[in-house]
């Protein structure tokens, strides 16, 4: 349900009204009291079927699958304000969609936007739902891709200080990195032969080492290593001329080396229409590419349009994972 003080709440119900539920079958996550808050702002007609496992779920139309995280007992919608205790219910609501995923009781997770400061003070000290769901789930290589259409922007590092990417940033790890892009383009979007761009660290690409080593002595020798392994690859190109150029329509995945590098274009292209997919995890798991929208909140303005296509892309991804299996 992500913060329900949040636009999370509303972006669901506004998404699944607009879905072909006949192709999928959603189950919320959260409690009935905050999706029966904004319903009745809302009014898509949907009525809430609460069960109390997985296999209890229901097709039936008009009815939406709800399985509860939590008893209820704090929960209070007040739209525009972040709590410690929306904090610790959205935490929770997470919790319980991995471990479903995890035991094989669900095919995908779709996140709804969580507040970073509310689930610090709740005592979630991560820095975004990635790295909780990394941790829980054991998974050491992920990958954090930006999804709209043919444009797929991985990122090198994530969450971390501007002052600290240089310093993480080894031959080994690019090399990981263009490696895990690979495979997630080959086996989850089903690309058979996919081409990767790398971007550069520093502006111009650092000019031939003018404007810094980095592409010299780091990301080239990373690139050469991919390629004698046998992938197609290219880079590393300047970010501001690669994208400026629409070099990027060429590829079928990009390597940014930080987060702005990859976002700021990404969300130039496709804000409101992306979608955050961690590849690396051992379960599907995909977000849209906006935030809780505290400022909106509970107005009935806020565009189901991202995670809409979230929803839809975790459906689409879970239909090649497990093609087999049906």
């Amino acid at each position: 349900m992500g913060d329900y003080n949040g636009i999370g709440p509303e972006v669901i119900l506004k998404a699944l009204k607009q879905s072909d539920l006949n192709k999928s079958t959603p189950v919320l996550i959260g409690h009935e009291r905050v999706f029966q808050f904004y319903e009745e702002k809302l009014k898509t007609g949907f009525k809430f079927h609460v069960i109390e496992k997985i296999p209890d779920y229901t097709t039936q139309e008009g009815l939406v699958n709800l399985l509860r995280s939590t008893d209820g007992a704090n929960i209070e919608p007040i739209p525009g304000n972040p709590s410690v205790v929306a904090g610790q219910e959205a935490m929770k609501a997470v919790d319980l969609g991995a471990s479903l995923c995890m035991k094989g009781e669900a095919h995908a997770l779709v996140t709804a936007p969580i507040s970073k400061e509310s689930i610090n003070k709740a005592g979630y000290h991560y820095p975004g739902h990635t790295e909780f769901l990394a941790e829980k789930s054991n998974s050491e290589e992920i990958q954090m891709i930006l999804v709209h259409k043919s444009l797929r922007v991985a990122l090198a590092t994530i969450h971390i200080p501007v002052r600290d990417i240089a310093g993480q940033l080894t031959t080994n790890m690019i090399f990981q990195h263009i490696n895990r892009l690979h495979h997630s383009l080959k086996n989850d979007f089903q690309i058979l032969s996919p081409n990767i761009a790398v971007l550069g660290l520093n502006p111009h690409a650092g000019d031939g080492g003018i404007i810094g080593s980095e592409e010299i002595a780091i990301i080239k020798p990373a690139i050469d290593m991919a390629k004698k392994s046998g992938l197609s690859l290219n880079g590393p190109f300047p970010a501001d001329g690669f994208f400026g150029s629409r070099q990027w329509q060429k590829f079928d995945g990009i390597l940014a080396m930080y987060h702005d590098q990859g976002l700021i274009p990404f969300k130039t292209i496709a804000f409101g229409k992306g979608v955050n997919f961690t590849s690396g995890l051992s379960f599907i798991r995909t977000s849209p590419d906006h935030g809780t929208g505290f400022d909106i909140a509970g107005r009935n303005s806020a565009s189901e349009t991202s995670f809409k296509a979230a929803y839809n892309l975790a459906v689409q991804l879970a239909a090649n994972k497990f093609k087999d299996d049906e």
